[in-house]
């Protein structure tokens, strides 16, 4: 993931109605949910989540598809990996992190899950 694109995916990120819509998606896993159902869940006006959902939409981290007379997003998974890979690709200077999260940083200074 190129800077420009990780900078792109946290600032529309950074807002706490598409935190909570794409965070909702992730939930939903690969189906996705229709705007709806978002809207509904997250007790947002389907004007106000159309926006949000855009935003997400042009930074990759959501897809929309039509399915009939709904539209129904899902969680781009591949981006949402990529932008946590690239957060975490330098942890402890580059130190591979186990499975349990420890790593050979220093105890308790772990970027890598402590």
């Amino acid at each position: 993931m190129e800077n420009k694109d990780a900078v792109l995916a946290l600032a529309a990120l950074a807002q706490e109605s598409r935190l909570a819509a794409f965070r909702l998606l992730v939930q939903a896993g690969p189906g996705g949910l229709a705007a709806s159902k978002i809207a509904e869940a997250l007790g947002i006006p389907p004007s106000s989540l159309s926006f949000h959902l855009k935003e997400l939409s042009n930074a990759s981290l959501i897809l929309p598809r039509q399915d009939g007379r709904f539209i129904i997003y899902a969680a781009q998974f591949d981006t949402m990996n990529a932008l946590l890979g690239f957060l975490t690709e330098n942890c402890c200077g580059g130190t591979p992190c186990a499975p349990d999260g420890s790593s050979a940083c220093e105890t308790g200074t772990s970027a890598c899950g402590a």
